[in-house]
């Protein structure tokens, strides 16, 4: 993983957590308590979050499995299986509450089919009424949610054939182009959804289906939180290509989660839903799977605006600790000495191209450059692991008694026993 992907992948994984946070946020104090949402943040966020610090962890490199107040990301990585595995596992989210809970919660027509099923026998006629009108709702729906997803799918796919790779530079053509996409998605999504009852019961040991559908909802719910973000913050230089990168990748794991589904269809119907799938999702087949991972230019000017003075840097650091002037705190001095250590690469870059010798402040800046990188190097050394093996005469446990064991051998070396 070279350093300039994993810079971008953080970045952008970044982005959209903080953006799935903040729409999060809004709902909760808005007293809501949306359950299929709040368990999509949940296995969504802690699992950029392990991304993110294991993209860390490959920049760090040795700097962060050496214990002690220098290494700011080994904490963060032995913590984040808390965050993976409590208050629902994400395997247990992911492959089971999502979409278990939300095909009947969030459809239109199926809460009230449901209610109709447990009148009590007096309503009995009532109830069938009522069971018919809403199959008959639900037939409708999914013919309409067929011929919607067709439309939509040669549509964005036309508009993203025709697209600049500039195009994200203008952030009214930015929102416009990704909200298609999403509307795209979203249909696809509601077709898929509506061939799951061909399963019937059977839907809830189908793991692997609802994983995939689950992967899909919270990749269009988190691109539209993106989108959403932008358009409240923008004007931050540079968010345009971060905004575009996070979108490009959500899209992409909607449409290969969608794709994998049709691919894999369970149940008796499984090959008919398959087909029927994928003439409504991809209906010209690959032509219509449009997205792709962000370009190297993309990729390259993402990572570059996260490793040099910028606004997103910026952004990023608001919720970031910083310790007041003369503390020791490893995160707030590399934050610190960025902007210096970047200058002082422009100063050698000049020397280098004018072959010329550098004025005294250019000296004292590239000095203090050179001496604050190899201050930030440096790991913590300790000379005992722990206090008990500081005292005098400490031997330890896995080597006591081994001295007694050798000496009562009658053959201490491999040639002797041989």
């Amino acid at each position: 993983l070279h350093i300039i992907i994993a810079m971008a992948k953080a970045g952008s994984d970044g982005l959209i957590t903080i953006a799935g946070g903040d729409v999060m946020n809004a709902i909760v104090d808005n007293h809501e308590a949306p359950m299929v949402i709040s368990s999509v943040m949940k296995q969504n966020c802690t699992e950029r979050g392990r991304r993110i610090v294991e993209c860390g962890m490959d920049i760090a490199a040795g700097s962060a499995i050496c214990r002690g107040d220098k290494n700011y990301m080994g904490n963060a990585y032995m913590s984040l299986p808390i965050a993976i595995t409590v208050e629902g596992a994400n395997i247990m989210t992911r492959s089971f509450q999502i979409i278990g809970q939300g095909l009947t919660r969030c459809h239109p027509h199926m809460s009230d089919l449901l209610k109709a099923l447990q009148l009590p026998p007096s309503e009995e006629k009532h109830g069938v009424k009522i069971f018919v009108k809403q199959f008959h709702k639900i037939v409708g729906h999914g013919i309409t949610n067929f011929f919607g997803s067709v439309s939509r799918g040669v549509g964005a796919t036309f508009s993203s054939a025709t697209r600049s790779k500039t195009a994200y530079k203008n952030g009214d053509e930015l929102l416009a182009y990704h909200e298609k996409q999403l509307l795209r998605l979203a249909a696809n999504f509601a077709l898929t959804a509506d061939l799951c009852f061909t399963l019937g019961g059977r839907l809830k040991f189908e793991e692997l289906l609802m994983g995939r559908l689950a992967d899909a909802l919270g990749a269009i719910y988190l691109g539209y939180a993106t989108l959403h973000h932008y358009d409240r913050r923008r004007g931050i230089e540079g968010l345009e290509a971060l905004t575009e990168h996070a979108m490009l990748r959500l899209e992409r794991e909607a449409q290969e989660a969608l794709y994998a589904a049709s691919e894999n269809f369970p149940g008796p119907l499984g090959p008919v839903a398959s087909t029927v799938m994928k003439m409504g999702c991809f209906p010209l087949g690959g032509l219509t799977r449009p997205y792709s991972d962000p370009s190297d230019t993309l990729t390259k000017e993402v990572s570059r605006l996260l490793t040099t003075p910028s606004e997103i840097r910026d952004m990023f650091q608001e919720g970031i600790y910083s310790a007041p002037d003369g503390a020791v705190h490893q995160m707030t001095d590399l934050i610190n000495a960025l902007p210096i250590c970047v200058e002082a690469d422009k100063v050698a870059t000049s020397l280098r191209r004018e072959k010329r010798e550098p004025t005294a402040e250019e000296t004292n800046l590239i000095a203090k450059a050179d001496a604050l990188r190899d201050a930030l190097i440096q790991v913590d050394v300790f000379e005992h692991a722990t206090a008990e093996e500081a005292q005098p005469g400490y031997v330890r446990p896995a080597l006591q008694g081994t001295e007694e064991r050798f000496a009562n051998l009658d053959k201490t070396v491999f040639r002797e026993a041989a």
